[in-house]
């Protein structure tokens, strides 16, 4: 009987089979590029605001703390978002006919909210608290970033669950002491280490439990 086939055939099947599987590979290396570029992320990407608000100007050069507006970050899951009168405490008497400040008035007179966009949202699958978090020495910037130096807000992590986990299995490199959780550029002392080690014990931190999957997936 002839042969139907050319011997050539089976080096052009092994060269479709690993070529195959370059493709696929190449497919996922890509689509993994792009889950973690800015596109996605939105990392280091300003965030537009009805309202051009500016940490740079009301943290950075005002000095205004950061519970003045996010009023509940000691006390709830949610940080909280300022209202239009916490806006208004200052600015009934500074800027107040600037046409930039506009909403801020129109929203104070028909008592309504300003519809902020946020800049930093954690998906409904993962459970998360400020309260916790700021309670056990997570400093505002450790996740938030130099908002003090940002005229609009924008993201400086992924909030991937790898980034949290680099936390959570070593707490102790990014504690700080509860009397500089709200500073900005605050300087990790050489023997963070060791005051990182003495916060994990003094909060009954259980590494164990807070890597656990349960933990954050409830």
């Amino acid at each position: 009987m002839a042969q139907v086939f050319h011997p050539s055939i089976n080096s052009f099947a092994k060269a479709s089979v690993v070529a195959v599987g370059l493709g696929v590979a190449v497919l996922l290396f890509a689509a993994t590029a792009v889950d973690r570029s800015p596109f996605v992320t939105q990392v280091h990407v300003p965030i537009n605001q009805p309202v051009p608000f500016s940490h740079q100007h009301h943290v950075g050069g005002l000095g205004i703390d950061c519970r003045y507006c996010h009023t509940s970050v000691e006390s709830s899951a949610f940080a909280g978002m300022p209202t239009v009168t916490t806006c208004m405490t200052c600015h009934s008497q500074i800027w107040r006919d600037s046409p930039m400040l506009a909403p801020v008035r129109e929203s104070f007179a028909a008592n309504r909210a300003i519809a902020w966009t946020r800049v930093h949202n954690v998906p409904d699958y993962a459970f998360f608290q400020h309260d916790i978090h700021i309670n056990k020495g997570v400093a505002c910037e450790t996740c938030h970033g130099r908002v003090d130096q940002m005229p609009l807000a924008w993201k400086v992590n992924t909030l991937h669950m790898e980034w949290c986990l680099e936390c959570h299995r070593a707490p102790e490199q990014y504690l700080r002491p509860r009397e500089h959780v709200f500073d900005m550029g605050y300087k990790t002392p050489p023997t963070q280490l060791e005051t990182g080690a003495a916060l994990v014990k003094t909060h009954q931190i259980d590494k164990q439990r807070i890597t656990d999957c349960a933990t954050c997936h409830r």
